[in-house]
């Protein structure tokens, strides 16, 4: 058998367990996984390394067009690739104008198209009064839909802004139409916007004030809320960024009960606690906040349990000047993380290293979870016929994060200065290196636009 590419002595995380062995590769598919002896134009020696399927990142913020100066395609999914990601789903905030009508869904998927490292996909945006565009950017190929229910956007025309129940309601009426899954930021924007505003109008603007402006409460009381309306539109759901295992037992409770509805967290929720944020400063500035440490390890409990269906970064760039804090007001600063390069070794430090996690529900959190949840066929997962896209992950290299290593746009990050104890030192897309480690990127970005299984099959 005469393959292209062949990875040796490595520790294959397939569906059904761990093969020590090969992997070999043909035409962009993994075409064989065991102990093999084919002849290979190319051999990957990953002796001592972990052999991965490349993470789906179904929670990233692209800004382009209108603020490529925050991230660009071509930074972002650089950043991505040198992490070890593969496949992302891409936002439909904080671009200019924003992804809420099915021409804008066009034209982003253009612009992205030849300058992603990375395969992509694209939500579509829900905001007050498009409900007519949902079954156009539906048939545009988007992967599903976003919308907020806490308060979000500027005064800037076309920026993204947040529904109210009314157009929540009517947009999952529309978007159930579609069999496509809403994903929702789940903040109550009153008692947000409010206890914000209580705690301004009384000078107190540090960063235990906006933790304290943010409780769990407004997370679960929205989670609530929406499932009940999905309920009654029959619209399918999924939580992004939920900070609090209350939140997520919603969200389990009504699966039980045979709602359509999956949940995320991220790492940063899984990683950094309110002692962090006071520590690490305006970078680890986020909404939802980051939690108290036995909150954190409540959350932990559900992932461990299960009851979350994936793990992403929710990378949310900026430049430095908004992450500043001149003034001493923490609400002044831009709120987002950029943590999309430091998904893979970050959690896996965390998770696997620390025995909180199986291999088996790492990559299964990390890629085959959020790939099943957006249709996104032959990803996630490193079986024969699926796509062979692949993280090499040496688990006993450590290092600490630099500045200077960061490929964002604007280099940095709230994990800078940390200690890891595993390094991403490969990534292939669809059989070819994308990224190695010492060597850089390949020259020619190659990730294509990746339409949701269900609209390519009512497309045949």
């Amino acid at each position: 058998m005469q393959v292209t590419t062949i990875i040796k002595n490595g520790l294959i995380v397939t569906p059904t367990g761990v093969v020590n062995g090969d992997l070999a590769m043909k035409n962009g598919k993994i075409i064989a996984i065991g102990e093999l002896s084919v002849k290979a134009e190319e051999v990957i020696d990953a002796h001592g390394q972990l052999v991965l399927p490349g993470m789906v990142d179904a929670h990233v913020h692209i800004n382009e067009p209108g603020r490529s100066n925050w991230e660009d395609y071509h930074t972002g999914t650089q950043a991505l690739a040198a992490g070890g990601t593969t496949s992302m789903v891409v936002m439909p905030l904080n671009a200019l104008p924003a992804r809420t009508t099915a021409t804008e869904f066009n034209r982003h998927r253009e612009i992205a198209e030849g300058q992603s490292y990375v395969d992509f996909a694209l939500y579509g945006g829900l905001v007050p009064g498009n409900q007519t565009e949902i079954g156009p950017m539906a048939a545009a190929g988007a992967a599903g839909f976003k919308a907020f229910m806490a308060t979000t956007g500027s005064a800037e025309p076309g920026d993204f802004h947040n529904v109210d129940d009314y157009d929540l309601y009517r947009g999952m009426q529309a978007i159930a139409k579609t069999g496509l899954r809403l994903s929702l930021h789940a903040e109550n924007a009153v008692l947000t916007d409010r206890l914000a505003a209580d705690k301004i109008v009384h000078h107190h603007t540090d960063i235990q004030a906006y933790i304290d402006s943010r409780p769990p409460m407004v997370e679960v009381e929205a989670v609530r809320r929406a499932l009940y309306l999905a309920k009654q539109t029959g619209c399918k759901l999924h939580f992004v960024h939920l900070s609090t295992g209350e939140a997520v037992r919603e969200v389990y409770r009504a699966q039980m009960e045979g709602q359509d509805v999956t949940c995320e967290t991220c790492v940063h929720y899984l990683t950094l606690n309110t002692e962090d944020f006071k520590r690490i400063g305006p970078l680890a500035k986020c909404s939802p906040v980051l939690r108290t440490p036995q909150i954190q390890a409540d959350l932990w409990q559900e992932v461990q349990a299960g009851h979350v269906n994936a793990v992403t970064s929710d990378h949310s760039p900026a430049p430095a000047e908004m992450k500043a804090n001149p003034n001493n007001n923490i609400f002044d600063v831009w709120g987002g993380i950029s943590g999309a390069q430091n998904n893979l070794d970050v959690f896996y430090d965390v998770a696997v290293k620390s025995g909180r996690l199986s291999l088996q529900q790492f990559v299964q959190l990390t890629a085959a979870g959020p790939a099943k949840l957006f249709g996104l066929s032959n990803k996630g997962e490193l079986k024969v016929g699926a796509d062979a896209d692949i993280t090499l992950l040496d688990p006993n290299q450590s290092y600490t994060l630099r500045a200077e290593d960061l490929y964002y746009k604007n280099p940095i990050s709230a994990y800078v200065g940390r200690r890891i104890g595993c390094r991403v030192t490969r990534t292939l897309l669809r059989g070819k290196t994308i990224f190695e480690l010492g060597k850089g990127f390949d020259h020619q970005p190659t990730g294509e636009f990746l339409l949701n299984h269900r609209v390519e099959e009512e497309a045949k």
